[in-house]
């Protein structure tokens, strides 16, 4: 024992040496190639006298970092997280500086930009070489690995006689989308196509589709995966007469009542209560570790900020200086892609200028690194439960389609994060299962407003006999078009960049008052809502015609419209089509051809469903879809969309160890999130799981890990 200890400690003290030497050569080789740095007197010196130069200044950075840097970046917890994150390069010069002082004789000196520059490689390269030198060594490698993450202190000794579950949720990446990219001859994702059960008896994994609730998108699928309930939910964003408000999934406030809510619904904490942890998600499940998650954002107290989870990663400067570079690399591989698809006018096609490029970079590269980061460091301390949200598919989707090849190189880079993961398993101090899955998929399609030139806003303002807005007329619709329908493209990646840097909830506009209120008209990927603010409670399809004669005509007539759901006083839930067409759904009965027929089985027990909802609009609206090609049309500015009925977004997946029981016997189907949250409960009670009660009133307040 005594003698292991010594062995541990001379090759710890052997890996600070060899870190010490390849930093003070890399001080020395930039010494040379940079002006405005040195490592000599005036009058020059010799060979010898500028190596120790180097070597007394890489040493006093050296440890000036890992003494002072912490408490730093500590210090700076409350700044925004992307500040947080361009800071640490201006702070680890002005380290550098503070080394070079050190310097005996004044031989150190650089000019401030070159002391940022020198900081950033002598971090990189001293990152890169100890990670080197402790990939070998297990003891040394799982250490590293935890100080990466920044493993909380405190937490209780993990139960290593069981199994610990990570959830990974690919978001947005649809079961057919997922099934090509790991059954193909050459995948896409490499990882997880070995993993990949095909029937052959050669995985360890299996795949099980399941269908989304008729709201597919993440704000209704998540919370019902994680809370057990994602009733009244119609939308990801919706008009709430009570309130006046609008709700908006991807917004703190928001996200926050609606967990509250399906608490109070449930009766208890959540999948993770107990010892979960969340990470990147819209809604906590009750986890008792949390970082980058939206319900929590707009707390400020210390036990809860939502954006720790960038202090615990960018307290290495390494990680900031390699998360930097690329994401200024995904900035640049946006610009290009966008150029070449410019260029070869590609159909359809969304305009990805202004923020985008920024926004896709910080989704599916500064995310993505923290999240990851901090699911390893939940597994090296044991956790019983992780769920995680990798969203970076689903914002690249949303702009260049669910099939397109900008898409396919997002997941070849999750599949990377996937193996990284699984690597760190093996370092953990229990055995843990890897269980990934989505949330709903996309389906591809030309934006109705590109198709027809006309947004939906518009067509109801035409049906209502109201003025229409005067707008930009192109083959392109602007994303900023779109404002109006409170429909930011992109919008899970949003919410998660604007809780990074602080910034308030942005609170969308319902529209403009008058006498007889105008119509509020909302957008959710391919499903529209329409509500009449002045109208207490649900406005029936009698009273509609009364007021407005022309508008559901008008809206189940379009071209670019599915169906049309209202509700009526003699019939309760009835969906119309063209030609006059109907469904009443509390009946069962159609007249004319069936609107729901092209949405496949499911829908009328989807769309049923949701009619009861107290927050469903007055008008609700799904878009036309092709049942040979799956195609939808988003009334927001998307050619990747999902949030109605239609093709491959209603298409989620779970893949999940053969080990675990299959979530459904042979020629069942799994549907509704609410179920996907059974399962998933079941498989933890199954390992002596994080399941509680509810805590009570005057429980500790979650930390964030």
């Amino acid at each position: 024992m005594v003698e292991s200890r010594w062995r541990a400690a001379g090759r710890a003290v052997l890996r600070v040496l060899a870190v010490w030497a390849v930093s003070a050569l890399t001080m020395l080789v930039l010494a040379a190639i940079l002006p405005d740095f040195r490592l000599q007197s005036a009058g020059g010196d010799s060979v010898t006298r500028t190596a120790l130069s180097a070597a007394w200044g890489a040493g006093a950075f050296g440890l000036l970092s890992v003494l002072v840097w912490p408490l730093i970046v500590r210090a700076l917890l409350l700044v925004p997280a992307i500040v947080l994150g361009l800071l640490v390069f201006v702070l680890n010069g002005g380290v550098l500086l503070t080394a070079l002082w050190l310097v005996p004789d004044g031989r150190g000196e650089a000019a401030p930009e070159t002391a940022v520059v020198v900081a950033a490689v002598m971090s990189a390269v001293a990152s890169a070489t100890n990670t080197a030198l402790v990939v070998g060594d297990d003891t040394a490698y799982r250490r590293r690995l935890r100080r990466l993450a920044a493993r909380r202190r405190g937490s209780a000794p993990p139960d290593t006689r069981t199994a610990g579950t990570v959830f990974l949720q690919l978001d947005g990446v649809g079961h057919d989308v997922f099934r090509r990219a790991v059954a193909a001859h050459r995948p896409l994702m490499e990882t997880v196509a070995r993993w990949y059960d095909g029937g052959n008896g050669s995985g360890t994994h299996r795949l099980t589709p399941w269908r989304t609730d008729w709201s597919s998108q993440t704000g209704a699928s998540q919370l019902g995966i994680l809370h057990g309930s994602n009733e009244d939910v119609p939308a990801f964003r919706w008009y709430e007469k009570e309130t006046g408000e609008v709700m908006v999934c991807n917004r703190p406030s928001s996200a926050a009542e609606l967990q509250r809510r399906a608490v109070a619904r449930t009766g208890y904490g959540g999948l993770l209560a107990g010892d979960g942890a969340g990470r990147g998600n819209l809604f906590s499940g009750g986890a008792g570790q949390l970082a980058l998650v939206l319900s929590v954002a707009g707390r400020r107290d210390r036990h809860t900020r939502s954006r720790a989870g960038y202090f615990a990663y960018f307290s290495d400067p390494a990680n900031a200086t390699r998360t930097f570079v690329s994401f200024v690399a995904e900035v640049l591989r946006e610009t290009g892609q966008s150029l070449r698809a410019r260029v070869r006018d590609d159909r359809p096609r969304v305009k990805r200028g202004g923020l985008y490029p920024f926004v896709r970079a910080f989704a599916t590269v500064v995310e993505r690194d923290v999240v990851v980061a901090a699911v390893m460091g939940d597994v090296l301390a044991g956790r019983a439960a992780v769920y995680a949200d990798l969203v970076g598919y689903d914002e690249v989707a949303h702009h260049s389609g669910p099939h397109s090849r900008d898409s396919a190189q997002v997941l070849t880079r999750l599949d990377r994060s996937i193996k990284l993961i699984s690597e760190v398993v093996a370092h953990a101090p229990r055995p843990y299962r890897i269980v990934l899955l989505s949330d709903h998929g996309q389906s591809p399609g030309p934006a109705f407003a590109d198709l027809y030139g006309i947004s939906l806003q518009d067509l109801v303002r035409a049906g209502c006999g109201l003025p229409l807005r005067r707008r930009r007329r192109s083959g392109i619709l602007p994303a900023d078009d779109a404002q109006d329908e409170a429909a930011p493209v992109g919008a899970e990646a949003r919410g998660a960049a604007r809780a990074a840097l602080g910034r308030r909830e942005k609170q969308p506009r319902p529209g403009r008052r008058s006498r007889r209120s105008e119509p509020v008209v909302l957008a959710s990927g391919n499903l529209g809502l329409v509500s009449f603010p002045d109208v207490p409670g649900r406005m029936s399809r009698e009273e509609i015609d009364r007021r407005h004669p022309a508008l559901l005509r008008t809206l189940a007539e379009h071209p670019g419209v599915g169906f049309v759901l209202v509700h009526s006083e003699r019939h309760g839930a009835v969906v119309l089509g063209a030609g006059r067409a109907e469904h009443r759904l509390e009946q069962g009965e159609s007249t004319g051809r069936d609107p729901l027929a092209p949405f496949g089985p499911g829908a009328a027990a989807a769309v049923l469903r949701t009619s009861r909802f107290t927050n469903a609009a007055d008008i609700m609206i799904n878009s036309a879809c092709d049942p040979e090609t799956g195609e939808v049309h988003a009334f927001e500015a998307q050619i990747g969309s999902h949030g109605g009925l239609g093709g491959e977004q209603n298409r989620a997946f779970l893949f999940a160890p053969l080990e675990l029981p299959a979530p459904v016997r042979d020629g069942q189907e799994l549907v509704g999130a609410e179920q996907v949250h059974r399962v998933l409960r079941g498989w933890l009670r199954r390992t002596d799981g994080p399941q509680v009660p509810l805590p009570g009133p005057g429980a500790p307040a979650e930390r964030v890990g």
